[in-house]
Formats: structure tokens, C-alpha cells, sequence
């Protein structure tokens, strides 16, 4: 009789050992996302996880301390059970049984259930894992007070948090994990990782070069502005006085139109000052989300960018960001200016101001773009020379092709992906 009640007693003793081991994997390797999630959702279990979470030192002693008690002690009786019978040997028969008993039913099934259901078996058993800290709270407490001090003895930083990174680099690890079809997939993750980047990338980066800017000089005849206006793809254009880095105003088309309306078209009356909004100069070095954030509080969409020195640079418009998140936006104004061109045998031609943002975006490289913003800029970082025409190169995986050039411009590039 006394065989059965100590076997029985194993047995229940393994049961609790799997439901210790189990609890763990699952409440360490529960979503907290979709755990937060269904918290904001009323779910009272999932809200119940999140707190016992927060008490990462008092879940883990507890259930530790559970485990290795229920293990300890179904040794212990397995031994002496199989002590009474075999003698001496019975120690190391009941060591083996145990060991596969422990690793298969007690450690590896209920932890491997447990992984692949974290979510529904952490909200389960969290009323029973909340009585266990509360039992457990004064040896937990004890024990953790002694792991502290000790871990100070060896000049371990506490203070440090245990994420192994940054809330963003969890966000990208998670970003690059999203899964799904091919296009759509990538499509998805470009734009989640553009969105981090707002506030890491600079104006400067994705601004209009004043060299490609539609500008009027406001000195010319009324008539050849108003023809000029009307003639342009952009609703918004930078107008200048003497030189064009003397920017005065910024015209909008509607406001030119309303004005003609109200003169009853005589183009001569047109008081080109008056309708002229009052240009926005911004720095250069301005990061895309804080710019984001002044288009929302000013109700602006177009402003313009300076240097240091105050000269002229380029322009920046609330389409421009956005497109930075979403990829481009075109209209039945736009033209098709991507200048990018794939190849039958898998390479790309590329115009030398192709931005490494739209790249890396486009084609889900991974191309890096912290010295430099465009394709010609890498080459030239990287190779730290003015490379000539059918000059090759290979950068970051890449074999980059020098087509065509203009003077000390590179203009056109082959690029082949290794």
C-alpha cells in the first residue's frame, strides 16, 4: 500500500513540475502585444498576465522555486522507493528513471505546449499563478535579495533594462519578421520601417534640389508670371527678386486665379504682392518628423529649405514626407521621373540622383544611407574618388557600373545585385 501511495505521489508531483515548467514558457513567451491588446478590450485574464509580468523577479522565483521543490522531493521518493527494493543501486536506477521522467513529461511536452499556446494557457492559469507568488512571496522576496547582492559583488549593472535593445529595435525586429505575400509583405514593411525613420532622416535628404525648382522671377511682366503659372505642373511656386536665392513670396495658383476673377481678367491689374503668400524658410538639417509635426500645427504644406548661410536649397512639401511612409504619389499632373530602369538579366539602371531611401524601399535592399542620400553619393563615399566612365565597383553586395557622367557628376549607374 505504501508502493502506491509513493507512486502516486510521483506522479502528482510530475504533474505539478509540468505545470510549473509549462506556466513559465508561457508567460515569458506570451505576445504582449496581443496580450495589451485584449486588455484594451476588457479581457480581465489577459489584463491579470500583464500585471503578473510587470513582477518579472516574484513570477520567475515562484515558479522556479515550484519546480524545483516538486522535483526535489519526487526524487527523493523515488529513490527511496527504489532503495527499499534494489539496495544500494536503487540511487542510481531512480536518477535515470527520474532524469527521463523529469526531461519528457515534466519539462519538454508541457514547455513545448505551452510555446506554441503562450497567449490561452498564460490566461488560463493566471489566478493560479497569482496565488503561487502570493504563497511563495516571502521566499521569493529572500531569494531575490540575495541574488541582488551577490550580482553587486560581481559589479553587475542592475540598473540596465533587460529588452536587449530599445523599444525601436524590438519594433524593427518585429517589422522585419512580418510575414506574407511576396509584394504586399514588402510593400508593408517599408512602410513601417519608414515611419521609425522619420525622425532619424533630414530634410536634406528628400527635398527638390533648387536646382530641379519651378521659380518666377516677380520683376518680369504680369502677363509672362501668369503664363508661366498656369503653364506649371505645381499649385505652389517660389518667387524671387534680383537673384534666386532672394526668395519674396510663394504663389498659389488658386489665389492667382482668384485674382484674375476678381480683376474681370485684366492680367494688368493683378497686385501679384498682395495674393503672395509669405515664404517659410526651414534649416536644413530639420528631421522629418519634427517637419511633419510643424505642416500639422501651421496647416501648411509647402515650405522652403536653407543652409547655415541662409542661401537657398531646395524645397520641401507635405507630399514630399508622406511619400517617404507610403511610397510614391502620383496624380494626372505628375511625371514619371523614377529613374530607375530593370534589366533582363536582373540589373538596375539607375539615374545618379535616385535616392537609397527609395532603393532600399522599392527593391527591400539594404543599402546604407547615413553619409550620403543618393546613389551617386555612395559611390563616391565609398570609393573616395571621381570614378570615371565603365569604372566598376562592389559595394554592400552590390556591383556598381559607372554608365555615364557630367563633368564630375555621376549621372547614370549600373547597378547589379550580387
Amino acid at each position: 500500500m505504501e508502493l502506491i501511495f509513493s507512486i502516486i505521489a510521483i506522479i502528482v508531483l510530475l504533474i505539478l513540475s509540468g505545470f510549473f515548467s509549462g506556466s513559465e514558457t508561457a508567460f515569458t513567451a506570451a505576445s504582449k502585444a496581443r496580450l495589451l491588446s485584449r486588455e484594451r478590450h476588457g479581457d480581465k485574464r489577459a489584463a491579470l498576465v500583464n500585471r503578473i509580468r510587470e513582477q518579472k523577479d516574484r513570477m520567475i522565483g515562484a515558479l522556479l522555486l515550484g519546480n524545483n521543490l516538486v522535483n526535489i522531493l519526487a526524487s527523493a521518493l523515488a529513490t527511496s522507493i527504489l532503495m527499499k527494493i534494489f539496495g544500494d543501486i536503487g540511487v542510481l536506477i531512480a536518477t535515470v528513471v527520474m532524469t527521463i521522467l523529469v526531461l519528457i513529461f515534466a519539462e519538454v511536452l508541457p514547455k513545448t505546449y505551452a510555446f506554441y499556446h503562450a497567449e490561452s494557457v498564460a490566461m488560463r492559469i493566471s489566478p493560479i499563478i497569482r496565488i503561487v507568488i502570493i504563497v511563495f512571496a516571502p521566499v521569493t522576496e529572500a531569494v531575490t535579495w540575495i541574488v541582488h547582492r551577490v550580482l553587486k559583488m560581481m559589479n553587475v549593472d542592475m540598473s540596465k533594462g533587460g529588452d536587449g535593445g530599445s523599444h525601436q529595435e524590438l519594433l524593427r525586429g518585429v517589422i522585419d519578421m512580418h510575414d506574407g505575400g511576396a509584394k504586399a509583405a514588402q510593400d508593408q514593411r517599408a512602410m513601417l520601417r519608414s515611419i521609425l525613420d522619420l525622425a532619424d532622416v533630414d530634410i536634406d535628404e528628400i527635398m527638390v534640389h533648387r536646382k530641379n525648382v519651378a521659380m518666377i522671377d516677380i520683376e518680369q511682366p504680369m502677363d509672362k508670371i501668369v503664363a508661366q503659372v498656369l503653364e506649371s505642373q505645381f499649385t505652389r511656386i517660389p518667387l524671387w527678386r534680383n537673384n534666386p536665392d532672394n526668395i519674396v513670396g510663394v504663389i498659389h495658383t488658386k489665389e492667382l486665379l482668384r485674382e484674375l476673377l476678381d480683376t474681370g481678367g485684366d492680367i494688368k491689374n493683378i497686385d501679384l504682392a498682395r495674393i503672395a503668400m509669405k515664404p517659410w524658410f526651414i534649416p536644413e538639417t530639420t528631421n522629418l518628423y519634427g517637419q511633419l509635426q510643424a505642416f500639422r500645427e501651421r496647416k501648411e504644406h509647402f515650405c522652403l529649405v536653407v543652409d547655415e548661410y541662409g542661401s537657398f536649397m531646395g524645397v520641401v512639401t507635405l507630399e514630399d514626407i508622406l511619400e517617404e511612409i507610403v511610397g510614391d504619389i502620383d496624380d494626372e499632373h505628375d511625371e514619371s521621373m523614377s529613374g530607375v530602369r530593370k534589366l533582363s538579366n536582373g540589373a538596375y539602371i539607375v539615374d545618379g540622383a535616385v535616392t537609397i531611401r527609395d532603393l532600399n524601399r522599392e527593391f527591400d535592399w539594404r543599402l546604407p544611407d547615413e553619409d550620403y542620400a543618393t546613389i551617386a553619393g555612395l559611390i563616391l563615399f565609398e570609393s573616395r574618388m571621381v570614378p570615371d566612365i565603365n569604372q566598376s565597383f562592389r559595394f554592400h553586395g552590390f556591383q556598381m557600373d559607372i554608365v555615364r557622367k557630367q563633368r564630375n557628376q555621376i549621372t547614370l549607374v549600373r547597378i547589379t545585385p550580387s
